[in-house]
């Protein structure tokens, strides 16, 4: 059982924000004003409103989605990370068989087939299988675990598994099956969130049906994790990227409305907090609007996914 508290993850932006003075990018006042929050964050009308947490249970990638089933496909910023780039090296393949591993609700699935693949997807949730056959009814999907892949050796292509690896405690026995089921000179291809996202509470979220919070287990892999486990059964890198979360919006200049009818900022005046973070429990980067400067430079140039080409020798 995780305890989370809505006070912590906003005294946490505010510590990130502040390691980056170390960086030399950021002057005294800065640092001031970002001392100034926590001090008013601690020991003002703030405290009593965030200081309550609430304490979560960790679910099984299985359990989980299968109450995510029902709104995966709804709008979700990491599918606008992976996607351009995995439809730019897909663009470079030529069709032939491939496997969609954790294919969920057939997301990947769809744009192998719309570039001439024969797909075969892959999960351990039945309930996003069922979804991936309608959305794909063209492809075979089976049940199945990425450690324990339903296919014979040398069966396909191409593979591409997105946002599922984060899962495994271990990357090395499934990399060692998708270098099975792959044939010579196949390609792989993976998308990921970033360890350092994992680290920071990108995890997966989501409400139980009696409208509690759950997360979905998580492990944070290093670059190098990815490598060991490629390099081991032969996966020779490609291509590797680590895309960037879209950053919240500079300060405004004195008197510049925010655009959304919010209030201005007026130099040597602290922007009024939102009355209702949003619902934290769930989205918990929510609550960087309670401090947008320092969320803003807490997560400056963090990259949010990580995404590799690996090609079979």
């Amino acid at each position: 059982m995780a305890y989370e508290n809505p006070l912590a993850y906003v005294l946490g932006l505010e510590g990130l924000a502040l390691i980056r003075s170390f960086t030399g990018t950021y002057d005294r006042a800065y640092v001031d004003a970002r001392l100034d929050e926590i001090r008013s964050l601690v020991g003002g009308a703030e405290y009593a409103r965030l200081a309550d947490g609430i304490d979560v249970e960790s679910l099984s990638p299985v359990d989980g989605y299968r109450v995510w089933s029902e709104t995966y496909d709804g709008p979700n910023t990491a599918f606008d990370a992976d996607t351009p780039l995995i439809c730019e090296i897909l663009d470079g393949l030529p069709p032939g068989p491939a496997l969609d591993a954790a294919c969920g609700t057939g997301r990947m699935a769809a744009l192998l087939a719309d570039r001439g693949h024969r797909v075969t997807g892959v999960d351990g949730s039945a309930d996003m299988l069922a979804r991936a056959q309608e959305r794909v009814p063209e492809g075979e999907f089976r049940l199945g675990e990425l450690t324990r892949l339903p296919l014979a050796d040398d069966a396909v292509d191409v593979v591409v598994c997105a946002l599922a690896l984060s899962h495994l405690p271990d990357l090395r026995p499934v990399f060692a099956e998708f270098a099975r089921v792959l044939r010579p000179g196949g390609h792989l291809v993976t998308s990921d969130l970033h360890a350092e996202a994992v680290m920071r509470g990108s995890l997966p979220r989501l409400r139980l049906p009696d409208g509690t919070p759950g997360r979905i287990a998580s492990y944070a892999h290093p670059t190098g994790d990815y490598l060991r486990a490629a390099l081991a059964v032969g996966l020779q890198v490609r291509r590797c990227e680590e895309p960037p979360a879209a950053p919240p919006p500079a300060p405004r200049a004195e008197g510049e409305p925010d655009g959304r009818g919010g209030p201005e900022v007026r130099a040597g005046v602290p922007t009024p907090r939102p009355a209702d973070p949003g619902p934290w429990e769930v989205w918990p980067w929510s609550l960087g609007d309670l401090v947008p400067e320092a969320a803003r430079v807490a997560n400056s140039g963090i990259p949010v996914e990580i995404i590799w080409h690996f090609q079979l020798s």
